[in-house]
């Protein structure tokens, strides 16, 4: 059985909706920065892919209550699911076994962390304690769209969403489901500007994957969700499909806690079986959507793997150098940006790439190439604990 992408949605630093997303990249316009609107003491020093809108305009933006508590990673995935909807052209009313996969890494912490010390002596902030858990996100967005369906909530660190598209296409492969609206989102919080601050990950410039003096990632905030769908009811509702989903992988190299394997064994695991479950091989692939944190380690990894699978690599770039890191988020943004290539024909440049790396003979796009003959797309999207995952999207 087959299963389609009918509908796209995202928000990132980079656009508010995909369609301005799909002009930055264009434009190379990056959304790397001051932030701004999150209070941070690194706010000088360590710049961010931060969206420009208040919880407040997102609030206002949604027609959401505001007595009404949600957190903004939650306001960040209802935009994106919103949008993913309308694009499919279906209704939640629709009448098809529908499910919703939604996943992040911080879930509420951008509001909890305000509160910590108030939970004893302010009683009235401890609704927004108990809405850290990241189940709560999924449960507010089921309720924002009117879902009653099947829901779960994953985090798997920084492949969460590219996960919750497999666990999406499983369970229709399965006969359990008709279509699912899966991916993530995240928002900046303290808790992960300290926390890859203090792993030493970050990049006080803007980030330059996979060049030689590449020094580490920037952070972003963000939601990409997908709409799946079935090949019966893709024909029953007449849906235009924008790609397959043709092939996926889940691995886990079991290396390290936070650091990639060297020699790239989960990354070559990863992409190996998305193109065998796709059918497949090295030379039919067209683009690579790279993990490319701009890290020393994962850029490294990534190109060892690269180097090992493909004869002569494909083209590839890094994405988040627009939109920064959006963790969870990451895999169903850069699923979205897969799609925006095939059905555009566009290649989307590598920023900040000048140097090519040592014992590597290849390097990214720097230029936006238009009118490229794309068909297969391998996205990959590597977590914490070497939880590695790619996703082969197929032009249709």
């Amino acid at each position: 059985m087959k299963v389609f992408i009918t509908g796209i949605g995202a928000v990132s630093a980079i656009g508010m909706d995909v369609s301005q997303m799909l002009e930055s990249l264009v434009a190379e316009k990056h959304g790397i920065g001051r932030v701004s609107i999150l209070e941070t003491a690194h706010a000088d020093t360590l710049p961010c892919g931060e969206i420009k809108i208040t919880d407040e305009e997102f609030i206002q933006r949604l027609g959401i209550p505001p007595d009404r508590k949600i957190n903004r990673t939650t306001l960040l995935a209802i935009t994106a699911v919103q949008e993913a909807l309308a694009s499919s052209g279906g209704k939640i009313s629709d009448p098809l076994r529908t499910g919703l996969i939604s996943s992040t890494t911080v879930g509420g912490m951008t509001t909890t962390e305000k509160y910590f010390y108030d939970f004893d002596s302010v009683p009235e902030t401890r609704d927004w304690i108990e809405k850290l858990d990241c189940g709560d996100s999924t449960n507010d967005i089921a309720k924002y769209i009117g879902h009653r369906g099947f829901m779960t909530t994953l985090s798997t660190a920084c492949s969460s969403s590219a996960n919750a598209i497999i666990l999406g296409a499983n369970m229709i492969k399965a006969g359990l489901l008709d279509r699912v609206i899966c991916g993530g989102a995240d928002a900046l919080s303290k808790f992960t500007i300290n926390g890859f601050n203090s792993l030493m990950l970050l990049e006080q410039e803007h980030c330059r994957p996979f060049d030689k003096e590449r020094k580490g990632l920037n952070l972003g905030e963000g939601a990409g969700f997908v709409v799946i769908e079935s090949e019966r009811a893709v024909e029953e509702y007449q849906r235009t499909p924008l790609a397959e989903v043709a092939g996926y992988s889940n691995v886990n190299d079991a290396f390290h806690q936070t650091a990639s394997s060297p020699d790239g064994a989960g990354a070559q695991m990863a992409m190996k079986n998305a193109m065998l479950m796709a059918g497949v091989s090295p030379a039919d692939i067209d683009y690579i959507n790279v993990h490319g944190t701009g890290t020393p380690n994962n850029d490294e990894s990534e190109s060892k793997a690269i180097k090992a699978i493909f004869e002569k690599a494909p083209s590839f770039s890094s994405t988040k150098a627009y939109t920064g890191h959006t963790l969870a988020a990451a895999g169903g943004i850069e699923a979205v940006i897969s799609v925006l290539a095939i059905r555009n024909r566009l290649l989307f440049p590598n920023l900040n790439y000048k140097n090519r790396m040592d014992d590597i003979d290849f390097d990214p796009v720097t230029q936006l190439v238009e009118n490229a003959d794309i068909r297969h797309v391998i996205s990959n999207s590597f977590g914490f604990g070497g939880n590695n995952t790619s996703l082969l999207f197929r032009k249709v």
